[in-house]
């Protein structure tokens, strides 16, 4: 048993050693087939990281990640209403702070909604707004360096010196309730800002200040973020406004007109002239003596010397129109050698009236 034994443990061993002599070149192909296909200059390749593109050139998977976004810049109204607010908020912020403020806009860009509330700088505030006419919700945040800047301006502090800060504690009541009081009034500039374009009140919700409890949109939504800064001498800070484009989807037809004049503002000299125009627009007026129905046959068969007898008696008054709408009631008459009509009243004038006679000439 001993001799059978030893003799199966000496196969075994060769059988081994046979295994592992095939196995190291499939080894090492197969790690020379991923060290081709992984490789770290393939992968930045793939992934569009590699350091060769050009500054805007966007390759691979970024390109692939980056495509379900929608860019403002397919919107160009929207950037006029952000710069409208710019202005209105230059103005608004000095009232409110009685203080020198500069109001600029740092940047728009397009991004999902998830990845803005994983990079916002704690500690902040974060707004939930309501546009009631849209029937969705956006987001304005404001950071910490605006926010004790609000304080100290608000409180009396003196100017010249900047915000004093203190980290690692939450805001005090004294700071949310000053702080509501400035999203207020950006959320009425807001609303102006886009009254040329829609009737919309963005109305304040609630103040947060951990971004979980600021989402208003699914996380992989996408969204236009709009930063403008807030300079008060050597204090201020930045304002961003967040709206999802599910929001901006009630007024997306009117964002992507191309230029202010087709909806911001009226241009009272073209109404005037339009007006003016028109009034002296010549129409054609048409005295009807009678109507009669005819069968077709009949009107085919008329030659020049057949005589159309009119039921309507002398005297009886005939009616002015213009097209297919009646517009007077009159006498029919005669001055000089001239067939006349004296206009005895004005007839009403209804849009279904209208609609109907035109509606009765197209089946004519």
């Amino acid at each position: 048993m001993s001799e059978a034994g030893s003799e199966d443990d000496d196969l075994a061993a060769a059988w081994g050693a046979s295994l592992e002599d095939a196995a190291e070149p499939a080894v090492a192909e197969t790690a020379a087939i991923v060290d081709k296909v992984l490789s770290q200059q393939e992968i930045d390749s793939l992934l569009g990281f590699g350091g060769g593109n050009a500054a805007g050139d966007k390759t691979g998977m970024e390109r692939i990640i980056q495509s379900g976004l929608v860019s403002y810049e397919r919107l160009p109204m929207l950037e006029i209403v952000f710069d409208r607010l710019v202005r209105l908020l230059s103005t608004t912020l000095r009232n409110f702070t009685s203080d020198n403020v500069e109001v600029s806009m740092d940047g728009m860009s397009s991004l999902r909604f998830g990845d803005y509330l994983d990079s916002i700088p704690l500690p902040a505030m974060l707004a939930v707004f309501k546009a009631d006419a849209w029937d969705n919700h956006g987001l304005l945040v404001v950071d910490s360096a605006l926010i004790y800047s609000v304080v100290d301006v608000l409180l009396g502090g003196r100017r010249g010196t900047a915000a004093m800060r203190i980290e690692g504690r939450p805001y005090t009541t004294i700071e949310r309730t000053l702080v509501e009081r400035l999203v207020v009034v950006v959320l009425a500039d807001l609303s102006a800002a886009f009254a040329p374009l829609a009737d919309v009140t963005f109305r304040f919700e609630r103040l947060e200040t951990n971004p979980r409890f600021g989402a208003v949109s699914r996380l992989s939504n996408a969204a236009v973020l709009s930063r403008l800064r807030v300079d008060m001498e050597d204090r201020g800070g930045k304002i961003e406004l967040l709206l999802p484009y599910a929001t901006l989807e009630p007024v997306r037809d009117l964002l992507l007109q191309q230029f202010m004049g087709e909806k911001f503002g009226r241009d009272s000299i073209w109404e005037n002239h339009l007006a003016e125009e028109l009034r002296s627009t010549e129409v054609a007026l048409d005295v009807v003596l009678d109507q009669q129905a005819m069968a077709l046959s009949d009107v085919l068969n008329l030659k020049i010397g057949d005589q159309m007898v009119l039921s309507a008696a002398p005297g009886a008054p005939v009616r002015l129109r213009c097209g297919e709408v009646d517009l007077f009631e009159a006498e029919l008459g005669r001055r000089e050698a001239r067939i006349a009509v004296r206009i005895g009243r004005e007839l009403p004038r209804r849009k279904d009236a209208i609609g109907a006679a035109h509606g009765m000439k197209d089946v004519a």
